[in-house]
């Protein structure tokens, strides 16, 4: 057993400091003295029931004290470990940050649409480690791989466009995902890469950066986002934002390419419920299952120190109510 907040362990100094205040009181000021010839009839008399039985409800009250401050503390027992299933599986998001990202055929748009299905995908794998890389023009690191799923989801909601020089650099990102994911000693490792452009941009070529994923035993899933034919993006001008047409260029012959390559899977999302549709697959899909010691099983006690602090509380009380009706 351990205490969740042992420094309020220092407050048993009250009931302690208490009980000297009792004897101190009981041994100076409440027992009375008379001066008698001899001492024998009070040798054998011994205490009574009654001086004993006055006792008690202070002690009664003591021991309530003391279970309440052990209750405050937070008493908890893990005794116990629990084995449950992990997926064991090592995720990197490489998420395209170009300004085309910005068009408005996904709702908001598409930059925003993706992080939000990426988070509801985050939520569906609290067992599994992931990561975030994002790129354009050149690429970085966002978040390393964790299992701080608050920080993961922070980190997530922070990506945006014109941290970096626009571009659309795959290949920079893809191997920079991969960066983070060749040294891991995870059964599955995968790579969930969304872009919506062609590659102009970067010193590694995609092909290259499949290559070594495809080394390292990495799964690259593509995904291409962005409606067919022409999608709405807004340029600024004087008078405010405008919204253009533009066309949709998606290089699918690379992306498909780079998924075959590397034992993946490449995806076309032209609107937020497909995107959604493709996470709900990726999660189907990868389900490696291992089984490890989790934390252990913590057991609250506080509600025990609590049910025997009110016990002692009730029979002080009802004790008291006796000896006053006591003869």
């Amino acid at each position: 057993m351990f205490f969740e907040n042992p420094r309020l362990l220092w407050l048993l100094v009250i009931p302690l400091l208490l009980v000297v205040r009792y004897f101190y009181l009981e041994l100076s000021g409440r027992n009375p003295h008379i001066r008698v010839s001899k001492a024998a009839p009070w040798k054998q008399t011994g205490i009574s029931f009654m001086a004993m039985l006055r006792h008690v409800p202070f002690v009664l009250r003591i021991a309530a004290l003391s279970l309440i401050i052990l209750a405050l503390a937070r008493p908890r027992s893990s005794s116990q470990m629990e084995k449950i299933d992990s997926e064991g599986i090592d995720i990197m998001f490489a998420v395209d940050v170009s300004t085309s990202m910005l068009a408005r055929d996904f709702e908001p748009d598409r930059l925003s649409a993706a992080k939000d299905i990426a988070i509801e995908f985050i939520a569906q794998r609290p067992s599994d480690r992931m990561g975030i890389a994002v790129f354009a023009g050149e690429s970085y690191t966002q978040c390393p791989l964790t299992t701080d799923r608050a920080t993961l989801v922070n980190l997530m909601k922070d990506v945006q466009t014109d941290l970096i020089e626009d571009g659309t650099a795959i290949g920079n990102g893809l191997a920079t995902a991969v960066a983070r994911l060749k040294e891991s000693q995870a059964p599955s490792r995968v790579v969930i890469l969304i872009t919506d452009g062609v590659n102009n941009r970067g010193e590694v070529a995609p092909e290259t950066a499949a290559e070594i994923a495809s080394t390292y035993g990495i799964r690259v899933y593509t995904i291409g986002i962005g409606s067919r034919g022409e999608a709405p993006y807004p340029v600024m001008h004087p008078w405010g934002v405008e919204l253009v047409k533009m066309p949709v260029e998606i290089d699918e012959d690379l992306l498909k390419s780079i998924a075959e390559s590397t034992g993946g899977r490449y995806f076309r999302a032209t609107d937020n419920t497909k995107l959604s549709e493709i996470y709900s697959e990726i999660n189907r899909m990868e389900k490696v299952r291992t089984t490890i010691d989790s934390f252990p099983v913590y057991q609250e006690l506080f509600g025990k120190f609590g049910f025997w602090a009110l016990v002692c509380l009730l029979a002080e009380v009802l004790l008291g109510i006796l000896i006053r009706r006591m003869p």
